[in-house]
């Protein structure tokens, strides 16, 4: 197992997947946002070709392999990233299914193709620029985590430029960002279809977005019932344990 590990990596479990997963606490490790990004958006069974766009350690392409037999392309920019990735893909002998391209989002239609994929994903950075905090020393979890190489106006073109006609883009973030995500999406072709609010617990506000979208689809908006992540005990809910650990699946 230590071949696969390098400085102060781990390796993980991806519990519902029976996956492993490379990750670090010096660089930006995966959160419950891409477990439910991953879950939520609708892909194809068995073709088709699906791209995941800020990768980061490839979680989403990872917990994807799980739910289909697609191909899937990863995009990451942080080099470190990328290589935990990559590793990650090929101790789970997913190498002929997912393909890790290192790369900004902003280049990924014109290397990899436009009009081309069938299913986008993408967990951006949440934070505008400006928020980012002097307490923040990582430059791997600032990068991932704040505005300062993607916008999302920019993630939203690029997924629009890589879909093909009908196909379905998926973003996860901040429910404060709703309507710059909705104008970003119509400006660039892509009509929201499906919504869901992930509230922290019962009587608190939603702290999570999940919304997919058409390229070029017919307006006709479905809010899905919130998803709640914890008990009032601090427990997982039965939804998210059956998310994360495939409990009750």
């Amino acid at each position: 197992m230590e071949q696969w590990l390098k400085d102060d990596e781990r390796l993980d479990y991806l519990l519902a997947e029976d996956l492993r997963i490379i990750q670090s606490p010096s660089v930006f490790s995966f959160s419950l946002d891409a477990v439910l990004l991953a879950r939520f958006v609708q892909v194809p069974k068995n073709k088709g070709h699906i791209i995941d766009l800020c990768s980061g350690n490839g979680v989403i392409p990872l917990f994807l392999s799980a739910r289909t037999n697609a191909k899937i392309t990863g995009v990451e920019l942080q080099p470190r990233l990328h290589d935990m990735a990559t590793r990650s893909i090929e101790y789970n002998n997913l190498a002929q299914q997912i393909d890790m391209q290192l790369g900004d989002v902003k280049d990924a239609p014109g290397k990899l193709g436009i009009e081309k994929y069938d299913v986008v994903t993408c967990n951006p950075p949440y934070f505008l620029a400006h928020e980012l905090s002097e307490k923040n020393t990582s430059e791997h979890y600032a990068i991932a985590r704040h505005e300062l190489y993607l916008t999302l106006d920019e993630a939203v073109e690029a997924t629009s430029r890589l879909l093909k006609q009908g196909g379905k883009a998926a973003f996860v973030h901040r429910p404060g960002r709703l309507l710059d995500i909705v104008s970003a999406m119509r400006a660039n072709r892509l009509e929201p279809k499906r919504i869901q609010f992930v509230y922290p617990k019962r009587g608190k506000e939603a702290n999570t977005l999940l919304i997919e979208a058409i390229k070029d689809g017919k307006p006709d908006l479905k809010v899905l019932p919130p998803l709640y992540v914890y008990e009032d005990n601090n427990e997982y809910t039965p939804e998210v344990r059956a998310l994360l650990y495939g409990e009750g699946n």
